[in-house]
């Protein structure tokens, strides 16, 4: 005597959309979420109607797509839209200035930004090290490690547009 194991689908179907949100609680992009609601809506659902079980799995993965596919990207972009738009760490010293602290010695030099910090500072590229005497003003530009690369002020390009709306020149921005 064999047991018709399709009597007990919805079992399986349970088991799925509780592992799907137990995997999209550790992970939280919003995938197994969709993944579960299709398993939820398209498979047991189907099963409760009474549906064969290949009609199950074929709704389960089509609603499953269509919700990965339509309504993720809608959550993602409203979940962005309340991120904090202070910039800090890194990201806030970019075009923060300062004053020339200590000497520049062999292209490095010493200086106090506008935040407090004193940072050892490196003069890019258009600025000539010998033209950065102590005391003068000048702007982070690029942070390297923990050496801020800067430049004089006045040989600063681009200073027309607003700091809040410039773009971070960081590489790992995405």
């Amino acid at each position: 005597m064999l047991i018709d194991l399709t009597q007990y689908l919805w079992i399986l179907w349970l088991a799925l959309v509780v592992l799907f949100i137990v995997i999209e609680v550790m992970t939280l992009e919003f995938t197994f979420l969709m993944i579960s609601a299709g398993s939820l809506i398209g498979g047991l659902g189907s099963n409760l109607l009474g549906w064969p079980w290949y009609i199950q799995i074929a709704l389960a993965a089509a609603i499953s797509g269509l919700l990965i596919f339509t309504i993720r990207p809608v959550l993602l972009m409203n979940l962005e839209k309340g991120a904090d738009p202070a910039k800090s760490n890194v990201d806030a010293l970019f075009d923060l200035g300062g004053r020339v602290t200590g000497p520049f010695a062999n292209g490095i030099g010493e200086v106090k930004l506008d935040n407090g910090e004193t940072w050892t500072a490196r003069i890019g590229d258009s600025s000539p090290p010998s033209a950065v005497p102590v005391g003068k003003r000048v702007a982070v530009t690029d942070i390297e490690g923990a050496i801020a690369v800067v430049v004089l002020e006045s040989a600063k390009l681009g200073s027309t547009q607003p700091r809040a709306i410039k773009k971070s020149p960081r590489k790992e921005e995405k």
